[in-house]
């Protein structure tokens, strides 16, 4: 059993060591294979460069009606979906860091043509964010108290993916099949208690996107775990431990799970607030036992498809183990 150690400075650094990153490394390219090698990963490419939307156009902005809702609530709602555009727009500098994983790690096409539609998705995800933050009265451009950047400000994928000590297949599995499948759970409970039309098709249309970015993950960990040792997926269980215990239970997602301080309150209040008015957040009662399921059904998988036991959780918030 571990126990979270929420600190918000490390919710990046607990994920790695210092290390070189690959950047500098000669490139490899040829021969350059463009074949399908992971089948499940090529289909997913294909249906993304179908499902395309415009945050701009495919919204019905219209039916906001921003004027429905008191000071308090519009002030809430601005604050709620700017949090969302800052992590998704996280997402656009980690989309292309792995990219260049991926070639550094000559890995199937069929990972980096994805990638390059799941760049664009997360750039729509982000601006969508922004547009329902300025429809309600105004974008924020950074946490209102500077304590709770560390919950919101990065889990560390960035770095990760440069770093030739820290294995591919465990970032992968810490960010997508971890991280991600918190989201997406998190995202389909939002669609069913959200409202506000425009802002429950914000979520849908995310939703949309985020179904494939959790099926990636799992079908590219599904064709690599067999051709792995016991000590490399050692190094996946752990990165996936590290990114619950430092990232998630830190609040990275969820507000109510950030270290207990005024500026966490606050935000837990903002959620409350703009859960009530029905523009698309959750609260602590509601989003919990989401999260513990969400923990339970990863934890099932990667002990069914890979043999990997992920331990229990504990945090303050939470009674007993998780």
């Amino acid at each position: 059993m571990t126990t979270a150690t929420a600190t918000p400075a490390a919710a990046a650094r607990a994920l790695f060591p210092d290390a070189a990153t690959i950047i500098d490394a000669p490139e490899s390219r040829f021969p350059l294979k463009l074949g399908v090698e992971n089948r499940r990963i090529r289909e997913l490419f294909h249906t993304a460069t179908r499902m395309q939307w415009n945050p701009a156009t495919d919204i019905d902005w219209d039916q906001l009606h921003p004027e429905q809702y008191t000071d308090e609530q519009r002030r809430a709602a601005r604050m709620y979906w700017s949090r969302r555009a800052w992590g998704e727009y996280g997402a656009i500098s980690e989309s292309p860091a792995l990219q260049i994983r991926f070639c550094h790690e000559r890995c199937p096409p069929d990972m980096a043509l994805f990638f390059s539609i799941r760049s664009q998705e997360e750039s729509r995800h982000a601006e969508v964010c922004y547009r329902m933050a300025e429809a309600l009265g105004g974008y924020f451009d950074q946490p209102a108290a500077v304590a709770f950047q560390g919950s919101v400000a990065s889990h560390g994928i960035r770095k990760v993916a440069l770093d030739p000590a820290i294995s591919l297949e465990g970032t992968i599995a810490a960010l997508v099949c971890a991280a991600e499948e918190i989201a997406f759970d998190v995202f389909r409970h939002l669609t069913e208690i959200t409202v506000n039309p425009v802002a429950r098709q914000v979520v849908k249309a995310i939703l949309r996107d985020e179904v494939r970015h959790c099926a990636f993950g799992w079908a590219f960990l599904d064709q690599r775990m067999p051709q792995m040792s016991a000590q490399e997926k050692d190094v996946v269980r752990q990165a996936v431990i590290n990114m619950i215990e430092k990232v998630e239970l830190n609040g990275y997602h969820s507000s109510w799970l950030a270290p207990a301080n005024p500026s966490s309150t606050a935000e837990m209040e903002v959620d409350e607030i703009t859960h009530q008015a029905g523009l698309g957040a959750t609260t602590e009662a509601l989003e919990k036992p989401v999260f513990l399921q969400s923990i339970a059904a990863m934890r099932e998988r990667m002990r069914d498809n890979w043999g990997i036991e992920i331990p229990m959780f504990r945090h303050p918030k939470i009674e007993g183990p998780f």
